[in-house]
């Protein structure tokens, strides 16, 4: 009796410790799969304010607080744009002092906590930048989707798919130097977006369903004038955008690709997601599989969506190894594989999605170039 008494017990507490370990794996996944539009990643630090001057933020010392370039510092209800750090600063051990640009609204105090985002504007083109903008609304399966559209001379136009915890306002940082050029630019605002339709299931797909939100904005664009069309996005916007150029019923009129920092790879991106929340690493196969479960994405080496990732236009690719969330290997692996068509644009020190932020101008020129023979 006592051998069946505790065989049963050691069932039981087997069961428990197994039942605990799939809530704890699909706990984990939500880091990817319910990353909230606007919010930082869980690979982005909280920073505290130690003090403001005129044009200086005090920050804690940090790698992200040393990066190179020009961010949105976001607080709760605030927002500013910091620029370079100032190395003359007097500051403590540590603390290091940035140029503060502007506040954007609400204000920045001792003690706070802020982290940095790649938009350095919040609002629409009008409101932002004092650039018109059409509000559109494009036909989606899921019903309508909100657009910015900024018209423009030229017969090609940019479609823009923001990534993870991002939203359309992310291409507001290029909106003045396409503008300028009178290259139509169309931000697509797609399932799970304020004011879009959300997932059936409420989840987040690494642009394996999103991107037929990117097939509509495409079809959108060719009925309201455009001869042709090149897809910009950011993260998981990049890996729409590939999945858009290889299935879409009209991709012979996509000219090109322009990828930040693509997720070529869901599962090494949900695995990093769920790290940096501190889960185990022996958990960190269980969150895969509860992605899979939940969301029914496709494992990477699945045959069947190998060939999404061998672009057949120009394709141009800005990623760097500072980047924790999408291996820049990867990127350059792609490269690697078909240099005719993939041009790989390094950016040094920049973190996920923000590789703009890192160097604005060599960006600007990169993608000017890029552009301009299919423009």
């Amino acid at each position: 009796m006592r051998t069946v008494t505790a065989t049963a017990a050691a069932l039981t507490a087997a069961l428990a410790a197994g039942a605990a370990s799939v809530a704890a794996g699909r706990l984990a996944s939500d880091a990817a799969l319910k990353a909230p539009p606007g919010r930082p990643l869980p690979t982005e630090p909280r920073l505290t304010v130690h003090g403001t001057a005129a044009g200086r933020i005090t920050l804690t010392r940090d790698l992200a607080a040393l990066r190179p370039g020009r961010y949105g510092l976001a607080g709760h209800g605030s927002h500013a744009v910091v620029g370079p750090v100032l190395g003359s600063a007097e500051h403590g051990a540590d603390t290091v002092v940035r140029r503060l640009e502007r506040v954007t609204h609400g204000t920045l105090e001792a003690g706070d906590r802020a982290w940095f985002t790649p938009n350095l504007y919040v609002g629409n083109p009008g409101s932002a930048l004092d650039i018109d903008h059409t509000d559109v609304e494009i036909p989606g399966e899921l019903g309508p989707l909100p657009g910015w559209f900024v018209p423009g001379a030229r017969p090609t136009w940019i479609i823009a798919a923001h990534g993870l915890a991002a939203t359309r306002e992310h291409v507001l940082n290029l909106l003045a130097p396409l503008h300028e050029r009178s290259v139509p630019v169309l931000a697509l605002a797609y399932r799970g977006d304020v004011g879009a339709p959300l997932s059936p299931d409420g989840l987040h797909h690494f642009g394996e369903t999103e991107w037929r939100d990117l097939d509509a904005a495409v079809r959108y664009a060719l009925d309201h004038g455009a001869r042709q069309v090149v897809l910009l996005g950011w993260s998981t916007g990049a890996t729409m955008a590939l999945r858009t150029a290889a299935l879409s019923g009209v991709r012979g009129r996509i000219a090109g690709l322009v990828l930040d920092s693509p997720v070529l790879s869901w599962e090494t991106t949900l695995r990093a997601l769920a790290a940096a929340r501190r889960t185990p690493g022996p958990l960190l196969p269980l969150a895969v599989r509860a992605a899979q479960g939940r969301a029914g994405l496709h494992a990477d080496q699945d045959t069947g969506t190998a060939g999404l990732h061998r672009p057949a236009v120009p394709t141009l690719i800005f990623h760097g190894p500072g980047d924790t969330v999408a291996p820049w290997r990867l990127s350059r692996r792609l490269a690697e594989t078909h240099p005719r068509l993939v041009s790989l644009h390094t950016v040094r020190d920049a973190p996920h999605g923000a590789m703009w932020n890192a160097d604005p101008e060599d960006y600007e020129e990169t993608l000017r170039r890029f552009m301009t023979p299919l423009v």
